[in-house]
């Protein structure tokens, strides 16, 4: 029966060994699908409040096995070693697990459990644990790699602290490869957060056993002789010591003489516990999503980053996928710098129109404690605001609306206690009828949302409407296509009076809150509204075809396009030698290099002819550098060559040592031409396969300041606040007067 059993399992693995090979003929589909199968995690910190010797007695409690973990099902020490003063001890294991998998899968894979090994190095006298494992069985199919470690607290040296990142790369498993990454990714999340419980388990254990210190790590007593021997050691050290000074060097072969750093956790990487009190429940793969996202922005920003709350939102609205995420978020604070969106709070004032006749306002919160909205849509004119002040003011508002509610949120969850990151809206129907059907108005509210939706995703926690009419399915079948369906989910709807009693308001607003045009006790301050006397129309209205709000169409930023063998250069003239040049510039798609020169000679310009229309959007391109120029002769490099990459901000200053003109030139970065003994670099080739179209694409700004008024100058320098400063817990400034070019990432 055994020997049948096994005859046809090695029959059904010989089967599917063959429709795998068939399968890995196309060698590029199975390339695309192993990448696919890449899964990556990384844990916040998680924070211990217990010194880091107990934590390791109960750590050690899992050993070799343990009950509290099920899938954990025993170990065995395959290698032990510890230094000579014992500070230093490392143990490698081979652990036994169970796999919660299909009997049919187990039976295809032949195997009932999986081995990995792990190897744990302690340093008692840094206080330190690193433990590295990696998956033995089916090693040439499935990578998995894990790493994680204890280390002291760097505020609190009797708390520890863990980290923890894993990968798993599924290259194949007969076939079941979306199988096997699904059970993975399972029974890791649901073990990442017991494994804390377990430590915490096995502390009380031994506080309860009457352990609840344990001594730190002390070198060992030296004898007479030993001490002798090391006063002969010192002497020596200092004479190579004075030998160093006057030249020379000597090697240390002391382990206990070298200097050593302390680990401490990085200050920039976020606690679980700040997670849960200001961004709230997230599960282990959410934080994950959140902390790599995070550092990506750290790398590419350097320091501009957006709050974390602001992050979460975007993950949230892409369902926490980083790479659509990423992608939407880069696209919102490129729009956010471009038209200076960050200082509309300091800057934006309504006119007395829009305060008179724009009904809307904010007005206490609600049981959630989220900030309240109320608008009252069914008396406002959106016909005479449009014809009156033109969609530009009407979206500037709304704007500034939205930042406000953003603020009002980090207020509120400081003042709850928790975290409060969205707002409630309250929309009041009565009066609407087919006036607000008016088309230019309904165009102009669909590209209002449009903007919303795509920079202030997850804002809005929730939308009441009430009193609605028999016209508002007619308003709401022309406007829900354009809603989000995660915010359209957030709507409630009452026609009528159902909004009164259970089930309405109050199970949203505490009584004492709603307003008393909705029959509540609440005296609201929101505007009335009415209609806009027609004597206040604008005479000359913007075209309605329009494709597009201006927003501010006096942005300090130049949109530019970089081509294949075109580069796009810009000329300053500088007429006193003692100027600095400073520029601000994005990379919106693909590789670019950026270079600073200087000519005496005019520069012509030439302007590369594309077939694409010439708009703002697609990007001017300029070239000043003629081609019979002569590097070295008729100009010179200032600066040297920096390649950006995509999604990356620069901000930089060159002191200018000479009059003439100096001319910033961004064009596209390829690979390095070949020469007999080299071949191009892996990064180079796949950096050029990303560049699609042969075409790059970039935002920047640039202003000339004298040498004497640049280090005080904040208020011209737009660069040093271009981080995103309503969005960013820091920002990075880079006004360094410096007789070379600073350039910040």
């Amino acid at each position: 029966m055994a020997s049948s059993l096994s005859a046809r399992c090695c029959s059904l693995r010989l089967r599917h060994r063959e429709a795998t090979n068939s399968r890995q003929l196309g060698g590029e589909l199975h390339l695309r699908w192993a990448v696919k199968m890449v899964q990556k995690y990384q844990s916040p910190v998680r924070v211990y409040k217990y010194p880091f010797e107990l934590v390791m007695a109960a750590y050690e409690k899992r050993f070799p096995t343990c009950p509290e973990i099920p899938v954990f099902l025993g170990s065995e020490i395959l290698h032990e070693s510890r230094s000579d003063d014992g500070a230093i001890h490392i143990i490698e294991r081979s652990c036994k697990l169970n796999v919660d998998a299909p009997r049919l899968l187990k039976k295809i894979a032949g195997v009932e459990f999986v081995f990995f090994i792990q190897k744990n190095t302690v340093n008692w006298k840094e206080r330190t644990l690193l433990i590295e494992a990696h998956n033995e069985t089916f090693a040439n199919r499935v990578v998995v790699l894990e790493t994680c470690s204890y280390s002291v607290h760097p505020e609190n040296e009797d708390w520890t602290c863990f980290e923890q990142s894993a990968s798993l790369d599924i290259k194949s498993f007969f076939g079941f490869e979306s199988t096997v990454e699904k059970i993975a990714m399972k029974q890791y999340t649901a073990n990442i957060k017991r494994g804390k419980e377990v430590i915490e388990h096995y502390l009380k254990e031994l506080i309860s056993q009457g352990i609840a210190f344990i001594p730190r790590w002390m070198p060992p007593p030296v004898s007479k002789e030993e001490e002798r021997t090391l006063t002969v050691g010192c002497d020596l050290d200092l004479a190579s010591e004075e030998s160093c000074a006057h030249g020379t060097t000597k090697e240390q072969t002391c382990s206990s003489c070298l200097p050593v750093e302390a680990a401490s956790p990085d200050a920039d990487k976020l606690d679980a516990d700040y997670i849960e009190r200001y961004l709230g429940q997230l599960t282990p793969m959410q934080e994950s999503c959140l902390i790599r996202l995070r550092q990506w922005l750290q790398e590419t920003h350097k320091g501009k980053i957006p709050k974390d709350e602001h992050i979460l939102r975007f993950l949230r609205a892409r369902d926490f996928n980083i790479d659509k995420a990423r992608e939407m978020l880069c696209q919102s604070l490129t729009w956010r710098k471009q038209y200076q969106v960050d200082y509309i709070l300091q800057t934006w004032r309504p006119p007395p129109l829009l305060e008179e006749y724009y009904t809307g306002g904010w007005h206490y919160q609600d049981r959630d404690g989220r900030p309240l909205y109320i608008l009252r849509l069914g008396q406002m004119d959106t016909k005479g605001l449009v014809k009156a002040l033109g969609e530009e003011s009407l979206l500037r508002h709304v704007l500034s609306i939205n930042e406000e509610g953003q603020k009002r949120c980090e207020e509120n969850t400081n003042l709850f206690g928790r975290p409060i990151t969205s707002w409630t809206c309250l929309v009041d129907l009565e009066g609407l009828n087919m006036r607000h059907l008016w088309r230019p108005g309904v165009k102009a509210l669909l590209r209002i949302i449009e903007v919303v939706e795509d920079n202030y995703p997850e804002t809005l926690g929730r939308l009441l409407i009430v009193r609605a009419p028999r016209v508002f399915p007619v308003l709401w079948t022309l406007v829900s296509p354009f809603i989000n369906e995660n915010t359209r989910q957030k709507f409630l709807i009452y026609s009528g009076n159902n909004y009164q009693g259970p089930g309405g308001l109050v199970d949203y607003l505490d009584k004492d809150v709603i307003p008393d045009f909705l029959g509540g006790e609440c005296m609201c301050n929101v505007p009335e509204g009415g209609l806009v006397p027609k004597s206040l129309y604008q005479t000359d209205e913007e075209p309605e075809n329009s494709d597009h709000i201006r927003l501010w169409t006096e942005t300090i930023y130049h949109s530019a396009c970089v081509l294949k063998g075109a580069p796009h250069e810009i000329v300053v003239e500088i007429l006193e030698g003692e100027s600095v040049i400073t520029w601000d510039f994005d990379i919106l798609k693909g590789d670019v290099v950026f270079s600073l020169f200087h000519s005496k000679r005019v520069p012509q310009t030439y302007r590369k002819e594309t077939t694409l229309p010439s708009t703002s959007a697609a990007g001017d391109n300029v070239q000043l550098i003629d081609k019979s120029w002569v590097l070295g002769v008729d100009y010179s490099r200032m600066e040297s060559p920096l390649v950006c990459r995509e999604g990356e901000s620069i901000q930089g200053s060159h002191v200018t040592r000479w009059p003439g003109f100096y001319i910033l030139q961004w064009k596209m970065h390829g690979p390095l031409p070949c020469t007999g003994t080299s071949l191009p670099r892996v990064d180079d080739v796949l950096a050029s396969l990303q560049v699609s179209n042969h075409k790059c694409k970039l935002m920047y700004y640039y202003e000339v300041l004298a040498s004497k008024d640049f280090r005080g100058s904040m208020s011209s320098l737009e660069s040093c606040n271009s981080g995103f400063s309503q969005l960013s817990g820091a920002t990075t400034s880079s006004n360094q007067s410096q007789s070379s070019s600073h350039v910040s990432r």
